[in-house]
């Protein structure tokens, strides 16, 4: 019996497979998505009870398919997010296939071979939809803390009465560490913070939501060779803020005044002590600058547009650090448990094409690959800052059907 054929292969069935399953669709391009769970598992399995979108609502533009509610510029909690993404997999009538997975990708002499947990097939195209966040990053100086200490990590928190009664240690300040941190402060719970150098956003200012702002300067098409930092800043953190009670700032002095304690980057554990480094107040400036700049960027495009607009303002520190801590006994200190919002590692062991650099990311332009037929979709800053986002993964997805397009083009002249 042969091996099923499709002429595309997309796995992954969240909102980039979603996308692209779309835009197939719509060029009449023979195809089926693989999603070893369902649509909208990451956003259920890997969010916590409390978890809103950051971006307001009216910014989920996934191909035929905007918001739908009656809250735009609302922010949507975790169940809306699965709700919306389950939905407009129904809505487009992908040709999904749920709970099977894709174990190994490889070149055949034809096209691709897809070894998955429902048996083998063949595609002459491929995208990768996987994103880029597969398994939890846990440093391993993890290892060495006493036995008694619970660890779990960001992507496994759901509420502070999962935790035992005590302090909770949040390591990482991005976007997830700062949003957990304040979960557990406004539970009552006793809080440290290891903060890093993420940086912050306003999140109203001049009387609109800065994203609002962000979008109407264009920051959201800025490709990622006209970011100043390049291709660097694909490994940057995103600047933390919350949609959380329709939205508002984060303001890590703010939560020092209201009892957090907070710390420089994590570099060390010895002798059952955790070591800081010297870098809390560094790293509080650097996250300001960055939020006064997001200001001057907004004000800048006011002023030149002659926009009516309220008055603007810039940092006010209403805490800085006193003497510096730079070690610190977890159990003397009353800490139970450590949340580790220390991100994700990429895995693309599985697939078996020579699409990587050295640091094992995909090389590609715009999600097309050095392997012909082999694209990449859904990873942040792909080509633009909204690569990552519901607002842009769909012209990365229309942008990859053309290209598969002209690929079977000329692979038929080539036939002929």
């Amino acid at each position: 019996m042969s091996e099923p054929h499709y002429d595309v292969a997309v796995i992954g069935g969240s909102q980039a497979g979603l996308s692209m399953s779309y835009h197939l669709s719509e060029a009449g391009i023979d195809h089926v998505v693989f999603e070893k769970n369902s649509p909208g598992h990451a956003w259920r399995t890997q969010r916590w009870d409390n978890f809103c979108l950051v971006t307001p609502n009216w910014q989920c533009k996934l191909p035929g398919f905007p918001y739908p509610g009656d809250e735009p510029n609302g922010f949507m909690p975790r169940d809306e997010i699965v709700r919306y993404v389950e939905d407009y997999a129904a809505r487009i009538e992908a040709p999904l296939r749920l709970g099977v997975g894709v174990q190994r990708l490889g070149a055949t002499d034809a096209g691709f071979r897809l070894e998955t947990s429902d048996g083998a097939c063949t595609a002459d195209a491929v995208v990768l939809a996987v994103g880029g966040y597969h398994q939890p990053n846990i440093p391993r100086l993890a290892e060495r803390l006493p036995e008694g200490i619970v660890q779990i990590h960001s992507s496994g928190y759901r509420n502070s009465r999962q935790l035992p009664p005590g302090a909770v240690m949040v390591v990482g300040s991005g976007q997830s560490g700062c949003q957990i941190a304040e979960d557990l402060l406004l539970d009552g719970r006793d809080v440290h913070l290891v903060v890093g150098s993420a940086p912050r956003s306003p999140r109203a200012y001049r009387g609109r939501d800065a994203t609002d702002w962000l979008y109407d300067l264009g920051q959201y098409d800025l490709p990622v060779e006209r970011h100043s930092l390049g291709e660097k800043v694909r490994r940057r953190a995103n600047h933390y803020m919350t949609g959380r009670g329709g939205g508002r700032e984060i303001d890590l002095r703010r939560f020092a005044t209201q009892g957090m304690t907070l710390y420089g980057r994590l570099l060390d554990l010895a002798g059952g002590r955790l070591r800081f480094g010297d870098d809390l107040r560094k790293n509080l400036d650097a996250a300001d600058t960055s939020y006064d700049n997001i200001c001057a960027v907004i004000d800048r495009y006011i002023d030149d547009n002659g926009i009516a607009a309220p008055p603007g303002h810039r940092c006010a520190p209403v805490w800085q650090p006193g003497a510096t801590v730079t070690d610190l006994d977890p159990v003397a200190a009353g800490i139970s448990a450590i949340v580790w919002a220390t991100g994700f590692r990429s895995d693309w062991s599985w697939v078996d094409l020579p699409i990587f650099d050295g640091a094992g990311y995909p090389t590609h332009t715009r999600g097309v690959t050095s392997v012909p037929g082999i694209y990449v979709l859904g990873l942040p800053w792909l080509y633009t800052w909204g690569s990552g986002r519901f607002v842009g993964v769909g012209r990365d997805a229309a942008y990859l059907a053309e290209r598969i397009q002209a690929h079977r083009h000329q692979a038929a002249l080539a036939a002929a």
